[in-house]
């Protein structure tokens, strides 16, 4: 049986050139992300996002990617979520994308804000009706004595909306991350990855290759 030290994956597929690669992130970041989506990824806009609470902790957690601007990358959450609390207080935060089976990973620091009531709007009406629901039927982050909580709000949000629209909850909605640093990683033979850091300069962008 292997034990953890064990497990080794040699990388072989690709390589990352400063010659191949836009001067905009973001549109190097629409050039993977397209492939991405022709590899028929699972879950393939999953990514970590990284916050720092009160405490000075570190906490990460996974969340789906559901849109990108021309400045920066959009998810969703509940206003009262833990990550909430920490974004309020610090909107510095992290992202991590890894495509195990492209051999990439896409490292993204920067600022985050929250989007426009009319945007989350839009969004949160173009959700699954169960969705919708559950947006309603959960108060994330919170403590619950037991599962029948969640049960018996979903029910409650049921009987609510039973003969009306299903409207955004006032405590959920989207976020921009605008982002200071990009880094793009393709993995490579002997760990020797090819590491390509986007920093943010005034209006411009600087490229710079790192070592693995």
């Amino acid at each position: 049986m292997k034990t953890i030290a064990d497990i080794r994956q040699d990388y072989k597929m690709n390589e990352l050139s400063e010659a191949d690669v836009d001067k905009n992130p973001m549109l190097q970041f629409d050039q993977w992300w397209a492939e991405a989506i022709q590899s028929n990824i699972t879950e393939v806009n999953a990514m970590t996002l990284a916050t720092v609470g009160s405490n000075g902790m570190p906490s990460a957690r996974m969340v789906l990617l559901k849109g990108v601007a021309t400045d920066g990358f959009i998810f969703y959450s509940n206003y009262a979520s833990s990550k909430a609390a920490d974004m309020q207080l610090n909107p510095h935060v992290a992202l991590v994308i890894f495509w195990k089976e492209l051999e990439r990973q896409i490292r993204i620091e920067g600022k985050v804000a929250m989007l426009p009531d009319a945007q989350s709007d839009t969004y949160f009406l173009s959700r699954p009706v169960d969705s919708q629901i559950g947006a309603w039927a959960s108060p994330q982050s919170s403590t619950i004595a037991s599962r029948a909580v969640l049960d018996e709000n979903l029910n409650m949000v049921k009987l609510q909306f039973a003969n009306s629209p299903i409207i955004r909850p006032p405590f959920w909605g989207g976020y921009l991350v605008k982002p200071s640093k990009i880094e793009f990683w393709q993995g490579r033979s002997n760990r020797l990855h090819d590491r390509l850091l986007y920093e943010k300069i005034g209006a411009d962008w600087a490229l710079k290759r790192l070592a693995p």
